[in-house]
């Protein structure tokens, strides 16, 4: 896994994205850093290329040549936005959060809720190589 400097947080300065990610887990104390945890676990199993960044003052981001995936912890809930998720076929109905939108989908899971982690296995793989799709066809466009 590579890890990529992300944005830095007061105090936070000297910390890798992966560090930061290790500390929010950690502060957490409760259902949220071990479902964090194990979604994590899971990223990297499924794609071990996986970039781990820290963005907008304290999210962790899962990323492959683009944003997989951002982990967001709330009071109730644990949030994966996949940022091209209405572009991903989502077969086992995972995406349960923003299905509104044209980009982005989500799954909120919450306390007690089991993980399809074959499904979500499948998933971040697929953002991957949606997103290196999208990174050739830009390269191709562009005038050399």
């Amino acid at each position: 896994m590579t890890v990529a400097k992300g944005q830095a947080v007061e105090g936070n300065e000297d910390k890798t994205p992966s560090q930061l990610i290790d500390a929010r887990i950690n502060e957490l104390k409760d259902w949220r850093g071990e479902m964090l945890a194990r979604i994590r676990a899971l990223i990297k199993e499924a794609d071990p290329e996986v970039v781990e960044t820290w963005k907008w003052r304290g999210v962790p981001v899962w990323e492959h040549s683009g944003i997989i995936c951002t982990g967001e912890t709330y009071k109730t809930a644990v949030k994966l936005t996949f940022a091209k998720g209405a572009s991903l076929a989502d077969p086992a109905g995972l995406f349960n959060a923003s299905l509104e939108g044209n980009t982005r989908r989500a799954i909120d899971l919450h306390e007690g809720d089991r993980i399809d982690e074959r499904a979500l296995k499948v998933l971040f793989p697929a953002a991957a190589t949606l997103n290196t799709a999208s990174a050739a066809r830009r390269s191709r466009k562009k005038p050399g």
